[in-house]
């Protein structure tokens, strides 16, 4: 029976010390820098491979493991399955009790809750600066001139290869801004 940590921030330029400290009485830690939102997370899958019957996974945060409820519900559902408990330390959750099980549940669906509003003001902010003429995304690697001499060379037949090459844009990007008005 070993007790093994999880340990995720969403992204690269966020520290893991916090977590760490908070698990290191684990006997095993897995760590990873990715997105909750993405099901792409191999060390969460390295982590619950390698739970076994009595052992207890421990994470800080039910935010850490997974950002839906229904994900949430489908791992503590394979875990007790699987004879394995779930303990929450920032939340004091132990879901090898009865309270524990209760509170997993409702902070569960908080969690999710509160997500939904964060996309949805962030969807607000976005829409807002839309609005008010803030453009998204990589500026443009031509200027408007560039753009109107690489139509009239493919107009006069210059491969799109060519193109690409000598303006050092991707297939993709040649073809955008040609049909670009």
């Amino acid at each position: 029976m070993s007790m093994v940590g999880y340990a995720r921030v969403s992204s690269t330029g966020q520290s893991l010390e916090v977590q760490r400290a908070k698990l290191s009485h684990c006997d095993k830690v897995f760590e990873e820098k990715r997105s909750g939102t993405t099901a792409n997370r191999p060390e969460l899958q390295a982590c619950l491979n390698y739970l076994r019957d009595g052992d207890t996974l421990v994470i800080t945060k039910l935010d850490r493991l997974a950002r839906s409820t229904f994900h949430l519900t489908q791992i503590a559902e394979n875990l007790k399955e699987q004879g394995i408990e779930l303990v929450v330390l920032d939340q004091n959750i132990d879901t090898s009790t009865p309270t524990g099980k209760l509170l997993f549940n409702m902070l569960g669906a908080i969690a999710e809750f509160e997500n939904e509003i964060r996309k949805e003001r962030q969807l607000d902010g976005i829409a807002k600066a839309q609005e008010r003429g803030v453009r998204f995304g990589a500026k443009s690697k031509l200027s408007p001139d560039q753009i109107a001499e690489m139509r009239e060379k493919r107009a006069s037949g210059v491969l799109i290869k060519d193109l690409m090459r000598e303006y050092g844009l991707s297939k993709a990007s040649v073809y955008r801004l040609l049909k670009e008005e």
